[in-house]
């Protein structure tokens, strides 16, 4: 049975002060008010992954996930972290190819297939990031951009690596905008996406995939999204800032 997930994509927010108080915060209330199976994926800056690390590491439920990844072992890239740098330090996960990434760093799916790659080499869970813009969903290429994305990053893969990603599919048009894909609207996409691991791998590595919506998730509509047959979480952006909010999140679960 795939995993119900809800991850928590910070960004580029938070002092170490704030960082610790939303996480154990978050684990607080996890403990107390959640009795489900889902699992919680906390996405600090780099700085913080450390300092969140041992706020988390004692529950099971609860994993570190770094927000970029370089695709090279090691070398002369100033500013750049490892595989190796980010497991020594505690994290499992990793995300790859967010929109942001995509839009503003121009990373594209055969360097994310690479990302991807150094990630499982030093065992590292990816949490693989698409979506499409809205001029893409206005032309009508929203499956074809979707599919495109996840076969050319990730399809390289044989079917046991394969099922050790995340799928994360982020509407770029609903991301910090306010808007949301309607439940039918995403759930369309997330059959779509897990069709297609369908036809490359088979039903049965399909079935085992979760597939995130993440695209200004919020707990007046978790449960709805949550609702649809295809969608196992989500990635959350400005709601996870907030651990009343990504609680009752992980609670919709």
């Amino acid at each position: 049975m795939r995993k119900k997930i809800a991850a928590g994509n910070w960004k580029m927010n938070l002092s170490a002060e704030e960082a610790q108080t939303l996480a154990s915060e978050v684990v607080n209330m996890f403990q107390d008010e959640y009795t489900g199976d889902a699992e919680v994926i906390f996405s600090p800056s780099y700085p913080y992954l450390s300092l969140v690390h041992h706020l988390v590491k004692d529950n099971p439920k609860v994993h570190l996930a770094a927000q970029n990844i370089h695709q090279e072992e090691k070398g002369a890239y100033t500013g750049e972290v490892s595989a190796q740098m980010l497991t020594s330090i505690g994290c499992s996960h990793v995300l790859i190819g967010h929109s942001e990434r995509r839009q503003y760093f121009a990373e594209d799916n055969q360097l994310l297939a690479k990302k991807i790659d150094i990630a499982l080499k030093h065992g590292l869970k990816p949490v693989y990031c698409i979506g499409e813009t809205l001029d893409q969903r206005e032309a009508g290429e929203t499956l074809n951009v979707n599919t495109t994305q996840l076969s050319e990053g990730a399809f390289h893969l044989d079917a046991e690596a394969f099922g050790d990603l995340v799928i994360a599919y982020e509407p770029v048009w609903a991301i910090g905008t306010g808007k949301t894909a309607s439940p039918e609207q995403a759930q369309e996409v997330h059959k779509a996406i897990r069709d297609a691991i369908a036809a490359k791998y088979g039903a049965e590595v399909a079935d085992n995939t979760t597939i995130l919506y993440g695209g200004s998730v919020k707990p007046a509509n978790a449960e709805t999204l949550f609702s649809q047959p295809d969608i196992d979480g989500g990635l959350v952006g400005g709601a996870s800032l907030k651990s009343r909010d990504f609680t009752d999140i992980i609670k919709a679960l």
